[in-house]
């Protein structure tokens, strides 16, 4: 982008919108507006721009292909890669669109709402929502690229929820997915890859009463209580939905760290979450009644903003002895406190969502692997890059094809081709209906073999 045609955009985006909606390198403004999860992202945008409505989104996104300026949208910023800043580009600031609506049974939530801001307008409602682990991160990336959860099992992912969305495309067109189904399934676990998601109507659920919290378990019992684990998921309640992490808990150093929550009918709950706790014998446990909000709270403190990221995905279909033996070997052999893994279950209700229903890939039960490892600014940050693909390399001979698409980096292509599955055709051909010149990036897809038509990709 030249100088000129900056010049260009900023005084048009000022006459357009009103300079209050602007931000620019220098503006007190400016630090806010493009500050993200991971502090390793290095991209620095020209503008950022900070619209309360569709409309003004469409100006932005209208103004930005008329001069030629790479586009980038922040919802919460949470993505690990750092998707939401293009360096020398435009962001579209969502966080002026974060408005939740309860309407009976479901919400309408602007497009920059955090899952934060969601479960706290269902809660007050009696009802709980699908969403991440994360309170911070922002609603539509995590519902579109998926959205493993605490509910997972009784409510299924994120993107399951999600019953319509308003998009701003690429030409400025402001379009509803309730006039093209099409739309809406790709949004449906594609990822924000289509146009700018400025509202989204997602399903809530009665909140029957949660129970959950945390187990720590020493390392010294580490493998027996995988192996526990893994008995325990080849029999799940659709009730009991775990997350595990091979973790390092102050006080208490490298431990296994199991986070069980229970969201089936309350009389279950004793029965399943003492299952839970004879996996070993816990150092700590604080399970008990909770609520989502608690929950995310919980996550929330246990990952703060700031530190520098590296995350790489894998998928098992069970936690096979073989695997056990990488994953503690390769928790032993951590480069520092702030690298972990985490294994998702993914069963219950998610897995009763046809394959071709919406555009995420893997509908089989399975174990996500969350290869992790967060620093500070003076660590060696080539030690922790290298230590997360030295893991997803010694688990790739035991793994699924693909990996969860909000985890992936875009230049993992062996992985990408066969994260959207038999999906991959038809999400490419909805790509190009609505967006052939690529104006818009999120997760990432895989790549059309040069040359092939689109009707032979779906076909």
């Amino acid at each position: 982008m030249t100088t000129t045609s900056l010049e260009d955009l900023s005084r048009r985006l000022d006459r357009e919108l009103g300079t209050d909606r602007v931000a620019r390198p220098g503006d007190p403004r400016f630090a806010g507006t493009t500050a993200i999860w991971n502090a390793a992202v290095t991209a620095r945008p020209a503008l950022v721009v900070r619209p309360r409505t569709s409309e003004e989104v469409a100006v932005a996104v209208t103004a930005a292909a008329e001069t030629g300026t790479g586009l980038s949208v922040r919802g919460g910023g949470h993505d690990w890669a750092g998707r939401a800043l293009r360096d020398g580009g435009l962001v579209i600031d969502l966080d002026g669109m974060r408005d939740v609506r309860i309407e009976h049974d479901t919400a309408r939530v602007g497009g920059g709402g955090r899952a934060a801001d969601l479960v706290a307008a269902a809660s007050a409602r009696g009802l709980n929502a699908a969403t991440g682990t994360s309170g911070q991160v922002g609603l539509a990336g995590l519902t579109l690229g998926g959205g493993y959860g605490p509910l997972l099992g009784s409510a299924g992912l994120a993107t399951d929820n999600l019953l319509g969305a308003e998009v701003v495309l690429a030409d400025g067109r402001i379009v509803s997915t309730e006039d093209d189904p099409e739309l809406l399934w790709a949004l449906r676990g594609g990822g924000g890859n289509f146009g700018v998601v400025t509202g989204l109507r997602v399903r809530l659920h009665p909140d029957r009463g949660l129970v959950g919290g945390m187990v720590v378990f020493a390392w010294a019992e580490a493998a027996t209580v995988l192996e526990r684990y893994a008995e325990l998921l080849a029999d799940p309640a659709d009730g009991l939905t775990l997350l595990v992490e091979l973790s390092v808990v102050p006080d208490v150093g490298p431990c296994l760290l199991v986070v069980p929550v229970w969201s089936g009918e309350p009389g279950g709950a004793d029965e399943a979450l003492s299952r839970v706790t004879r996996l070993g014998t816990p150092l700590v446990s604080t399970v008990g009644p909770t609520s989502q909000r608690d929950l995310l709270a919980m996550f929330d403190s246990g990952v703060p903003a700031g530190l520098h990221w590296t995350i790489r995905p894998r998928a098992v279909a069970a936690l096979t002895p073989g695997i056990i033996e990488v994953v503690t070997r390769a928790a032993e052999a951590r480069p520092g406190p702030g690298a972990g893994i985490g294994l998702r279950q993914f069963h219950g209700a998610a897995t009763r969502v046809a394959a071709g229903a919406t555009a995420f890939g893997l509908r089989t039960p399975h174990v996500a692997v969350e290869i992790s490892a967060g620093r500070q600014a003076d660590d060696d940050h080539a030690a922790h890059r290298a230590w997360t693909d030295e893991v997803g390399a010694a688990l790739a001979p035991h793994a699924l094809p693909g990996g969860y698409p909000n985890f992936l980096a875009p230049d993992q292509h062996d992985q990408i081709a066969h994260a959207y599955g038999d999906n991959a055709g038809r999400l490419l051909a909805v790509k190009e209906r609505y967006d052939p010149l690529g104006v818009f990036t999120a997760t990432p897809l895989p790549r059309r073999p040069t040359g092939t038509p689109t009707e032979e990709v779906v076909r």
